[in-house]
């Protein structure tokens, strides 16, 4: 009798010991909420204040002892510079120091002190003067682990222990005695005893981890479970994060047109060979691609073949004329020497027929050995050539493109000959954007599509004849909506496009917005955004990759 009974101690002490880490754990889990979600927390741990008014916007961090201020305006969230900060602390008012752009620091020696502390701060910027408060929160102080009294699972047998763990001893008794009371065998009686083990060394292993100190705390842009996303104002800093104050307006129908990049036909021009013959350089050799040339300027040289049979032909007309000269220059010589024998008529009459014939006769010649001289039609650049030394060249070949780089057209394609007349920009692949003002439209010729022509308006040092770019020309009836730039909308995940609005100083929010093109650099939004709210502009794709 007295050995079972010792039995059932037994059984109940290993049973103690194992619920003896159950309830360790359910201490370490007391007070949470299994119903639902926990709330969204940040684990931005630096204590901070923020501020904001319709000219500016402020964050305090304090950090070290020093209270680090960064300073925004309000509507394009840029650095604030050249401005005087004056800081209410409880300890008195003091300016606070520039240490960079729209930043400035402060001593705060009156945060040691743990609680609420009410701050102002007095921006003035020229004859603006603003006054910005806030309150600055500092916790209590974290004991060390050091100082924590060590309270493993294994005291809760002694007392000591809160209720959960109490509750958990004696769930342990009552299944150890039950145990104890239905198995008799040795063997379980040891597996119970590791069993046991087992759980007090888990609880130590649970003590051991909670008495670990705690890291340091650290500002971290982060995405909080309700997909918003918490970005500090030194991390805004680096990403270059800007935003707009959106309005709603009326803005005329833009369609999107195909366009390419084709020359001024006025500030261009073909050299062409007008005979066949062999290319020869000029002084200097053949002018490389790029080269600016002026109008006029010789850019090669025709050699004309001449075949056996015509150079025979010349050659015959060659001794003709030398004959012909030779009997009217003997003829001018006898008239010229007996003036008083014949009239002055006869004497010019063979003055004149021997100058034409060696007129003929130094033709002649030229057409033997004098090439034919290509020169540019226009000042320009030369943007396409053909030409080598010695090549052979049939009549109209071209050998050379000369286009005026600073003067370009834009041929669009389109439906509707109006497109494009009140205003159209063209964006180019790499996502630069050029104005255009209207020339003309074409009559139907490519699949239904009128030809469009427009002028470039703005810089064309990017330019090429032949680039491709999207034409954005006005057209329709006026549209309301919001305007803002195309940098601010992002594609999500599911395809769906979004913009992040700058909800508070380091908090930015997704918002799924429907939208159209407007023109090249801006689309219109048509819903899911309302006017007056901050919408990032700049840095709005590197928000979105944060997690």
């Amino acid at each position: 009798m007295g050995r079972h009974f010792l039995r059932n101690v037994m059984f109940g002490l290993c049973g103690l010991l194992a619920c003896a880490a159950l309830s360790g754990s359910a201490a370490a889990h007391e007070g949470h909420d299994h119903g639902g979600p926990p709330p969204p927390q940040v684990t931005t741990l630096a204590p901070r204040v923020e501020a904001a008014s319709s000219d500016f916007e402020l964050v305090a961090v304090l950090r070290d002892g020093i209270l680090t201020i960064y300073l925004d305006r309000f509507a394009d969230n840029a650095p604030v510079e050249g401005v005087t900060v004056e800081v209410d602390t409880p300890q008195g008012s003091q300016p606070a120091k520039s240490s960079g752009p729209g930043t400035y620091v402060l001593p705060a020696p009156f945060a040691t002190t743990p609680g609420a502390h009410d701050i102002a701060f007095t921006v003035t910027a020229g004859d603006t003067v603003d006054v910005l408060a806030g309150t600055l929160t500092i916790g209590p102080a974290v004991p060390s682990s050091d100082a924590r009294p060590p309270a493993p699972a294994t005291l809760a047998l002694i007392g000591g222990a809160p209720s959960g763990a109490l509750a958990g001893v004696a769930a342990g008794l009552l299944i150890g005695f039950l145990a104890g009371a239905l198995v008799v065998s040795r063997r379980r009686v040891g597996a119970l005893l590791v069993l046991g083990a087992v759980g007090l060394a888990l609880a130590g292993a649970r003590d051991a981890r909670a008495d670990a100190p705690k890291p340091a705390p650290r500002d971290m842009a982060q995405r909080l479970p309700d997909g918003s996303v918490i970005v500090p104002k030194p991390t805004q800093r680096i990403l270059g994060v800007r935003t707009l104050v959106t309005a709603s307006g009326a803005f005329a129908g833009t369609v999107e047109l195909p366009g390419r990049v084709v020359p001024d036909a006025n500030a261009s021009g073909l050299v062409q060979s007008a005979v066949g013959g062999r290319l020869a350089p000029p002084e200097g050799g053949f002018k490389p691609l790029g080269t600016k040339v002026a109008a006029g300027e010789i850019l090669a040289y025709v050699h004309p073949p001449i075949g056996a049979s015509d150079l025979k032909d010349l050659e015959q007309q060659g001794y003709e004329l030398d004959q012909q000269i030779a009997l009217v220059k003997r003829r001018y010589e006898r008239l010229s020497a007996i003036p008083n024998a014949v009239t002055r008529r006869e004497v010019e009459e063979a003055e004149i027929e021997l100058n034409g014939l060696k007129t003929r006769r130094t033709k002649l010649e030229r057409v033997q050995r004098e090439p034919e001289a290509l020169r540019a039609p226009v000042a320009g650049v030369i943007a396409a050539a053909d030409a080598v030394a010695g090549q052979m060249a049939d009549p109209n070949t071209v050998v050379f493109r000369i286009v005026d780089p600073d003067r370009l057209w834009v041929e669009a394609l389109g439906f509707s000959p109006d497109a494009g007349r009140s205003g159209a920009t063209g964006r180019l692949p790499n996502g630069r954007t050029v104005d255009l003002t209207f020339l003309g439209a074409g009559l139907p010729e490519r699949a239904q599509a009128l030809p469009i022509l427009f002028s470039v308006a703005s810089d064309t040092g990017e330019l090429r004849p032949g680039q491709f770019l999207t034409v954005f020309a006005e057209a329709g009836a006026p549209r309301i909506g919001i305007a803002i730039p195309r940098s601010a909308v992002v594609r999500g995940a599911n395809g769906q496009s979004i913009v992040y609005a700058h909800v508070s100083a380091e908090r930015f929010v997704s918002l799924e917005v429907k939208t159209q093109p407007l023109d090249a650099t801006r689309v219109l939004v048509l819903a899911g955004l309302a006017p007056g709210q901050r919408v990032v502009t700049d840095g709005a794709e590197l928000i979105d990759q944060i997690r």
